[in-house]
C-alpha cells in the first residue's frame, strides 16, 4: 500500500501544476495546492515509515550476526566422547575436482566446515572446495540451480522447497544426517525444551500430549510432499486446560497459556513433525507468538530469552524453547517427554540429547541432488563417508557445538551412500 501512494504522489509532481494554476481560478488553485501539500506529507510519512522499519531490520539482523560470529569461535563443550565404535575413514578410491557448498551459515561461522574440508583433504590432497555459507535458504536453491552440489541445512527442509526440487528433478534430495544438534547453543540446532513454572506439578509429557497442547483439530498434515488425512484429527483432541493432563486441585480448571515461536521461525516445524506426525499450520487458537528483539545496547534478546522470562511469571504458562537451558531461571523447570504414550520418558541432558533418546532432539542434513537410478558423485560420496567416520566426527567434538552421530545413526547413513 505504501509502495502505491508514493509512485501516486510521484505521478502527481509530474502533471503541469503550473499550467493548471494558470487556468484555474483562485481557488482551484488554493485547493489544489492543499491538496498536493497533503499528499507531500503522506508520502513523506510513507517514506519515513518504510526507512524506519528497513532500520529496524536491519538492526536485528546485526544483532544477531554479532552474537553468531562470539559463538562461533567458542568451544562450548569439552565433554571427549567416545567415538571408538565409529568405523576409521578408508578411502575407497582417490577423487578429485572441486566441491561446491552452498548453504548454513553456522558451518561457516565456526571453524567445523574448515576443520572437515582441511583434515579430508589429508586423504584426499586433489579436492578443493568452493564454499557459499550463509543462509539455510540457499541450500535448496543452490542445488536446482545447479550452483552447488552440496546444501548444508541448518534446519529442517521446508515444503516449498522439497517441491522446487520435486519440479525441477522429479525425485527428493537426498538428505545425509552429518552431526546432531546441540544440546543448548543458540543457532547451532539446539533440542526443544518444554518448560513450564517450577511450581507447576507436571513432570513429564508424550509428544501425543504435545499435540493436544500446540496443536488444534486438522484434516490431515503434510508427510513431506504427500497429504495425509491419517494424521488429521479432531478438537476432542485439543488439551486447553491443566485438569486435561491429570493435575487436580486448584489446577484442574485452570487454562494453559501457551507460549511459541512466531510460526515464521522454522523451530515450528519441530513441534509439528515430531509431536503432529507432519507438517501442518493448524495450531492451538491461543498460541501467544514471541521473536527476536534488539535490546538497548544493540545486542540480541532471543524469542526464547523472552519466553522463558514470561514463563518464570506465569505459572500456567507453557513453552517450548530451543536452547532452553540457556534462559532457564529459578523459577522455570523443563519437563520429560517420551516419544510414546507410557514411556519411557527422557530428561532434556546432554546425555539424551546425543543418544537420541530425549524426542526433541535435532537433525542436520547436507542435501545433495543424487538421481537415485545413478550413483553418488564420487567425491561427494567420499567426503560424506569421511565425515560420517571416526575422523569426520572427531572434527564436531573439536569444534564443540554441535553433538557427534552415534554408530547407529552412522550405519544408517552410510546405507543412503549406496
Amino acid at each position: 500500500m505504501k509502495r502505491i501512494l508514493i509512485a501516486f504522489c510521484r505521478s502527481t509532481f509530474r502533471m503541469e501544476n503550473a499550467s493548471l494554476l494558470h487556468v484555474r481560478p483562485a481557488a482551484g488553485a488554493a485547493l489544489l495546492a492543499s491538496v498536493i501539500f497533503a499528499m507531500t506529507s503522506m508520502c513523506v510519512r510513507a517514506q519515513d515509515s518504510d526507512a524506519e522499519a528497513s532500520r529496524k531490520a536491519s538492526e536485528l539482523q546485526h544483532a544477531r550476526a554479532k552474537t553468531v560470529l562470539t559463538k562461533g569461535s567458542k568451544v562450548f563443550y569439552t565433554r571427549k566422547w567416545n567415538l571408538d565404535d565409529l568405523p576409521h575413514y578408508k578411502p575407497e578410491q582417490q577423487v578429485s575436482g572441486t566441491i561446491r557448498e552452498w548453504g548454513s551459515n553456522y558451518f561457516a561461522d565456526s571453524p567445523l566446515a574448515s576443520y572437515w574440508e582441511t583434515a579430508f583433504q589429508q586423504f584426499q590432497p586433489d579436492v578443493t572446495f568452493d564454499d557459499h555459507l550463509q543462509t539455510s535458504e540457499h541450500a535448496i536453491s543452490g542445488l536446482c540451480f545447479g550452483i552447488s552440489d552440496i546444501g548444508p541445512m541448518g534446519r529442517q527442509i521446508m515444503w516449498d522447497e522439497r517441491t522446487a526440487f520435486q519440479r525441477a528433478f522429479d525425485y527428493q534430495p537426498l538428505g545425509i544426517r552429518v552431526v546432531t544438534g546441540s544440546y543448548d547453543v543458540s543457532g547451532w540446532n539446539p533440542a526443544i525444551g518444554i518448560f513450564v513454572n517450577k511450581s507447576n506439578p507436571i513432570s513429564k509429557l508424550t509428544l501425543k500430549q504435545l499435540d493436544g497442547i500446540f496443536g488444534s483439530a486438522r484434516s490431515g498434515a503434510w508427510d513431506a510432499l504427500t497429504w495425509d488425512e491419517k494424521l488429521g484429527r479432531g478438537p476432542e483432541g485439543n488439551i486447553r486446560t491443566w485438569g486435561q493432563l491429570g493435575l487436580t486441585g486448584e489446577w484442574a480448571d485452570k487454562p494453559i497459556h501457551l507460549l511459541g515461536y512466531n510460526l515464521e521461525f522454522h523451530f515450528a516445524e519441530e513441534i509439528t513433525t515430531r509431536a503432529m506426525g507432519g507438517v501442518t499450520s493448524k495450531w492451538n487458537e491461543n498460541l501467544v507468538e514471541y521473536a527476536n528483539k534488539v535490546n538497548p545496547d544493540g545486542s540480541l534478546k532471543t524469542a526464547g530469552n523472552l519466553m522463558m522470562e514470561d514463563v518464570a511469571k506465569d505459572p500456567y504458562a507453557i513453552a517450548y524453547v530451543a536452547g532452553g537451558t540457556l534462559w532457564q531461571t529459578p523459577h522455570t523447570k523443563s519437563v520429560a517427554l517420551a516419544a510414546k504414550d507410557g514411556g519411557p520418558y527422557y530428561e532434556l541432558t546432554m546425555d539424551n540429547v546425543h543418544d537420541r533418546t530425549y524426542p526433541m532432539y535435532a537433525d542436520v542434513f547436507f542435501y545433495m541432488n543424487r538421481n537415485p537410478k545413478k550413483p553418488l558423485d564420487p567425491k561427494l560420496k567420499e567426503y560424506l563417508r569421511f565425515i560420517l567416520s571416526r575422523e569426520g566426527q572427531e572434527q564436531v567434538v573439536r569444534d564443540g557445538k554441535y553433538l557427534p552421530l552415534t554408530a547407529d545413526v552412522v550405519r544408517e547413513e552410510l546405507k543412503k551412500l549406496e
